[in-house]
């Protein structure tokens, strides 16, 4: 049941840290950052897989804005918490034997 434990805390706090890339990588949109910084290419390398799955699935903007960032953030709180809950409940069945 520790392991499990750990499990959900590593789980969590991944999802938590890439989080703030994919808000991060947001906010560096709104300007015009160098593409050559290396914190620039780490955000864009990190997030550029993900987001290009999901613009290509819903390829429409908004007016001229990017959707994805915020349906990649709601995908991810989505599958962090069946993850987590699905750990919990895992651990529940373990205890009770």
């Amino acid at each position: 049941m520790i392991i499990l434990n750990a499990l959900a805390t590593v789980i969590n706090m991944v999802c938590q840290i890439y989080f703030y890339i994919v808000v991060a990588r947001a906010l560096i949109s709104w300007v015009n950052p160098d593409p050559y910084n290396p914190i620039v290419r780490f955000l864009h390398n990190v997030t550029d897989p993900v987001l290009d799955r999901i613009r290509r699935i819903l390829p429409f903007n908004l007016g001229g804005i990017d959707i994805s960032p915020i349906v990649l953030l709601f995908g991810l709180e989505v599958v962090r918490q069946l993850l987590l809950q699905l750990l919990g409940m895992i651990a529940q069945g373990l205890g009770g034997y």
